[in-house]
């Protein structure tokens, strides 16, 4: 199988694609020069509200929702990392060790969170769950730092190795191997692709996740103040002080092997970033990593456009004319398997058989693709036959197996419906696929389309005003033919010639959009 990994750098955002086989698997999207409020991020939080009934608190990381943490996240060793951080904050001359603070009672599981919180009270938190719908981020106290091979976890002090490593000989290598290697004080979660690694790789790795959680601590120990990057709460005391890797790079980390067949980046400098990660964790495979330099949207170069349209819609397609219906609720995900008009067999019973399992695939791959999480609703086509019902159910499990997200699949009901619930961090992917008309504009009148050529004219006329020569126009590939015609005598050609502009042809702009940017 072909792995690809496509990165679209632009001005606002930078999205990430991933492929296996040239089919698009994953889409990501992340904002530039905006608190992101992402998985992994540590902050300063001060606590703002108690809820006893809710056994929580809600504390404040600078976010406009307020963040909730549950007392089963505070983790067994959160009396330990408070009195750490106490200790931290009092004493700025330099980060304490982990083995300089009496190891207190570690908290149990049934408890009350206001024995150990009250408001006005600041702790360490990490982001577990990014900001969705209208909640705010949720929170834990128990602290990790995630590399590749491992996961470093401060005051836990024991190793743990990834149940996917079946191989007991190995497991028993990689725990004695990392409990040989690893600080006093700190314990790691040794992670799958650890397998046959070698002690310096390993200890490498270990030594830069623990200068990581150090930094962390630093920036909390830097007066209010300071240039650390602030929040947008009011309490300049909370702050963000440890920040999760890229996106981009988070999502090699977590990824990346040695199959992938390429990186395709399309900015030099995002390019630069992922080079030198990969030089880190795999050397013999840094020449995969490609600075796009073609003409043609990165996107488009590689089919994720006009796959995202097709893909990301309401309606989605599958085999043999059938088609799913996704909806979203404020509570849950809905799925309707349809049929179509086209029969597979003409024995109903196989028939609904046939569709339903030919829709559980496209159905796990729109999980993954959409990253849908929390609890997903299937309505399945209906059938009689207990046998079938138990080869769907069966299938959907094999399926998701391979999905790396925590999931769970419940057998189907009486009525036809299968319930799965998946693990949600981030909000599901959304995408407008839809196209506003293009002769209208959406306002049910047309203007004469003959104008439309001027108008674009009188952008170029001011944007080269503004900016310069040198800019490229994107336009929608039905336009950019037509804006073709005519070869030396056409309007591309003479717009090159009078403003020195060069078109470029977009498929995700609308019949009569246009785009400028001031690199090809």
């Amino acid at each position: 199988m072909k792995s690809e990994l496509i990165v679209d750098v632009q001005s606002q955002e930078i999205a990430i694609a991933l492929t296996e086989d040239d089919r698009l698997q994953e889409i990501n999207r992340e904002k530039r020069g905006e608190d992101t409020f992402a998985v992994g991020n540590i902050y300063y939080g001060r606590v703002k509200k108690v809820m006893p009934a809710l056994n929580a608190v809600f504390v404040d990381v600078g976010y406009e929702k307020e963040a909730f943490l549950h007392y089963l996240d505070l983790g067994s060793e959160f009396l330990t990392l408070r009195d750490y951080t106490v200790k931290a904050v009092s004493d700025r001359r330099k980060v304490p060790a982990l083995s300089s603070v009496k190891k207190q009672p570690g908290v149990g599981k049934e408890g009350q969170i206001a024995d150990y919180l009250k408001v006005g009270d600041q702790l360490l938190v990490q982001v577990t769950k990014e900001p969705i719908n209208t909640k705010g981020p949720r929170l834990t106290a128990e602290i990790s730092i995630a590399g590749r091979n491992m996961v470093l976890m401060p005051f836990a002090d024991k190793v743990m190795v990834s149940s996917k490593i079946k191989k007991e000989s190995e497991r028993h290598r990689l725990k004695q191997l990392v409990q040989s290697i690893k600080p006093v004080g700190y314990g790691v979660i040794v992670r799958t692709l650890a397998e046959e690694k070698r002690v310096m790789e390993l200890d490498s790795e270990l030594k830069l996740l623990v200068a990581r959680w150090e930094e962390a601590i630093r920036n909390l120990q830097k007066p209010k103040e300071s240039k650390t990057k602030e929040s947008k709460s009011k309490d300049t005391d909370v702050r963000l002080i440890g920040e999760e890797l890229d996106r981009t790079i988070g999502i090699i980390r977590d990824m990346f092997t040695t199959d992938f067949a390429s990186v395709q980046v399309n900015d030099a400098e995002m390019y630069e970033q992922i080079r030198q990660y990969v030089s880190m964790i795999a050397p013999e495979a840094v020449k995969r990593v490609k600075l796009y330099k073609g003409t043609q949207p990165i996107f488009d170069k590689f089919d994720i456009t006009r796959q995202m349209k097709t893909g990301l819609g309401r309606v989605v397609g599958f085999k043999n004319g059938g088609y799913l219906v996704i909806d979203k609720t404020e509570a849950l995900f809905s799925i309707d398997v349809n049929s179509g008009s086209k029969r597979i067999y003409e024995d109903q019973e196989e028939n609904a058989f046939q569709y339903n399992m030919l829709a559980a695939d496209e159905i796990v791959h729109q999980l993954r693709l959409r990253d849908i999480g929390g609890i997903i609703i299937i309505d399945f086509i209906d059938m009689d036959d207990k046998d079938h019902q138990q080869k769907l159910f069966d299938h959907v499990y094999a399926l998701m197996e391979h999905d790396r997200a925590k999931h769970n699949v419940l057998p189907l009901t009486k009525f036809g419906l299968m319930q799965v619930t998946r693990q949600r961090v981030r909000p599901a992917v959304e995408m407008d696929v839809t196209e506003v008309c293009p002769t209208c504009m959406g306002k049910g009148k047309i203007q004469p389309s003959i104008l439309f050529t001027d108008q674009v004219e009188e952008q170029i006329a001011q944007q080269t005003q503004e900016h310069g020569k040198g800019l490229v126009l994107y336009l929608h590939p039905f336009v950019y033919a037509y804006a073709s015609r005519g070869l030396l005598h056409s309007l591309k050609a003479r717009w090159r010639r009078q403003y020195g502009i060069r078109l470029r042809e977009d498929q995700s702009l609308g019949m009569l959009q246009t785009r400028f940017s001031e690199k090809s």
